[in-house]
């Protein structure tokens, strides 16, 4: 009898411990009143992730004091630190501002073109022209020009080709080796650097350099996700704070 008892006792106080750890939290984005979808809730202290559903709805585990991070592209990321109230309530409301709209360039989609005409007597005189300029062709007269000569406008045109094809060149290289950077300054808001990571605005850029050497900042366009980005910046900014102590 006393074994059971104390069996029952053991497994409840487990069962209690258990839920006093970790629960299941509900909760939905929204913007203006309006549920946003595909909506990245990341728990930063368990390093666990999902996304809203397309009514904004979510559901995540989380203990005390987790730190929730809300991503949603066009929109300023938001930040929770899990209370005892939000557990208890079991259900939560996240309002997202939308970052504002930048004018980056104009497109024109209709232009009316005045019709440009050509009178016979302008294309005869212009044929006229072109004849007068090929007396040797006609009359046998040397008119000063090299039938064979060499076509210095056909080489400039090639000069400037290769000069194209080397600067298209050295601008993929460039792309290439910015596509680390492109991806950062997608995903991740820039206050993300001074206030998690805990890095000086003027070593964000040196930072930022000292990630895209690495080769693994390559691998990150095949696994694009947030979560993943967010926990490669974390274990470099570590080894970019051991290299700043040893300097």
């Amino acid at each position: 009898m006393k074994i059971q008892l104390l069996t029952t006792i053991s497994l409840l106080t487990y069962q209690f411990s258990i839920s006093q750890t970790e629960k299941l939290l509900h909760g939905k984005v929204l913007s203006n009143n309006y549920p946003l979808k595909k909506v990245e809730v990341i728990n930063k202290t368990a390093k666990t992730s999902t996304t809203t559903d397309y009514m904004g709805d979510f559901s995540i585990l989380v203990r005390e004091k987790d730190s929730l991070l809300f991503f949603a592209q066009d929109y300023y990321f938001s930040r929770l630190k899990i209370s005892r109230e939000n557990i208890d309530k079991s259900n939560i409301t996240i309002n997202m501002v939308i970052k504002a709209e930048e004018l980056k360039e104009v497109v024109i989609t209709n232009m009316k073109l005045t019709p440009f005409k050509v009178s016979q007597q302008d294309m005869d005189a212009t044929k006229f022209a072109k004849d007068n300029q090929s007396l040797q062709k006609y009359t046998g007269v040397y008119d000063g020009t090299i039938p064979n000569g060499m076509d210095f406008g056909r080489m400039g045109k090639g000069v400037f080709n290769l000069f194209k094809n080397n600067k298209k060149e050295e601008l993929e290289k460039k792309t290439s080796e910015t596509v680390f950077r492109k991806l950062v300054a997608a995903s991740i808001p820039s206050t993300f650097f001074t206030k998690e990571l805990k890095l000086p605005p003027e070593e964000v850029e040196l930072f930022l350099d000292f990630c895209d050497a690495d080769p693994r900042s390559k691998n990150l366009m095949e696994n694009n996700n947030v979560l993943t980005t967010m926990d490669f910046l974390y274990t470099k900014n570590e080894a970019f704070k051991k290299v700043k102590t040893e300097k």
